[in-house]
């Protein structure tokens, strides 16, 4: 008959019990291991995801046309000219042209930049006294419209914003200038810019486009 084996002692236990505790350390020590360089490996995968989003962003992103400040003389089919005088005024001001190019106007410019919300005609006639350029366009103006547009509009000493009852889809205004255009292709548009942006004929040339008034719908 075989002998059954003893019983194992308490040395013995101990001992299993130890090495139980130390295999399951390991575990738990490899599993944290692996948890932690699954975290590390989704952080980098984020910051790479991110960088490539501004990365396509700057490259998608339209970018602001320039132009030559000053003005050339440059001829364009139908532009409008006028003679209206300057000067400061604090209450509502009845404009001969729509959109207003020129005239009385409220003490504070309109800062320049993009809006998509109809903006002040009496801080934006201040702009222009100060050589910016104001680009009207229809509320029903197609998207993929207003986006062209967009590309045609320096960074600085320029106003876009939507104006309700235009004679045209789109209208570029200047101190005592004026243009209306149906598309955003139109190459007039460019040549605006290039007669009176920054002009020195203007009553201001040269004071400043930013600095005062924010309307609300500013988004650049």
């Amino acid at each position: 008959m075989t002998p059954s084996p003893s019983a194992p002692n308490r040395k013995q236990r101990q001992a299993e019990a130890r090495a139980a505790k130390l295999e399951q350390f390991k575990k738990e020590q490899a599993r944290r291991t692996r948890n932690r360089w699954i975290g590390i490996g989704s952080a980098i995968a984020g910051v790479v995801a991110v960088v490539a989003l501004v990365a396509t962003i700057i490259v998608t992103a339209p970018k602001a046309a320039t132009y030559e400040a000053g003005g050339k003389n440059v001829s364009i089919e139908g532009v409008q000219t006028f003679d209206n005088t300057a000067g400061h005024v604090t209450g509502a001001v009845d404009y001969k042209q729509t959109p207003p190019a020129g005239g009385e106007h409220n003490p504070m410019w309109l800062n320049c930049g993009v809006y998509d919300q109809p903006v002040p005609n009496e801080n934006a006639v201040h702009s222009l006294e100060h050589g910016a350029i104001w680009v009207t366009y229809s509320p029903d103006l197609p998207a993929s419209q207003l986006d062209l547009l967009k590309t045609k509009i320096p960074r600085t000493y320029a106003v876009l914003s939507p104006y309700d009852d235009l004679p045209a889809p789109i209208v570029l205004s200047g101190w005592n200038v004026q243009l209306q255009v149906q598309k955003a292709d139109d190459p007039r548009i460019a040549k605006f810019f290039e007669a009176y942006w920054q002009s020195s004929s203007v009553p201001e040339p040269g004071a400043s486009c930013t600095g005062a008034f924010d309307a609300p719908g500013k988004v650049s």
